[in-house]
């Protein structure tokens, strides 16, 4: 089976393994519109723009859970503003692999958006791709540390 992700020698960008397709949602809309649309997109997260549509923060699958359905209280009725998860970790598409990698485990995050030079999301990646981009990629093995690669796998567990 041929791999999906760039075969290098070189150091690997989040650039090369990032996710194109960003799905997105605004301050105002619901946590309940924030489901369906990750349900309807089948996206575990959503990258939250502001009005001049740069990268304000993300609403993950987790946000959802602990901070609505763990609260009993009606999606219908609570903003995305109300449940954001601040401040939002950016990267650029020319950050290295293993330095988003570690990113992610020092912020006990999952998921980073990639921005441009004026903060406008243009992707996202997470733990499970850089993780799946190691594992398929030898050269890749040498790039992010034992300890990074298994502190995302931990992380990975809880999807």
């Amino acid at each position: 089976m041929a791999s999906r992700y760039p075969e290098t020698g070189t150091i690997t960008k989040v650039g090369e393994i990032m996710t194109e397709r960003l799905e997105t949602i605004n301050f105002l809309n619901t946590a309940q519109e924030a489901a369906l649309k990750m349900a309807d997109k089948n996206v575990s997260s959503l990258a939250v723009i502001d009005d001049d549509g740069k990268a304000a923060g993300i609403v993950t699958e987790r946000d959802l859970v602990r901070r609505v359905c763990t609260k009993n209280t009606h999606s219908s009725m609570i903003t995305i503003q109300n449940i954001i998860s601040v401040p939002v970790k950016t990267v650029s598409p020319d950050t290295a692999i293993d330095e988003a990698a570690d990113i992610m485990v020092r912020n006990k995050l999952r998921h980073l958006i990639v921005a441009d030079e004026n903060n406008a999301p243009i992707g996202i990646v997470s733990a499970t791709d850089i993780v799946g981009f190691i594992r398929e990629n030898n050269v890749a093995k040498t790039q992010v540390s034992k300890e990074i690669l298994e502190a995302l796998e931990r992380e990975g567990r809880y999807y």
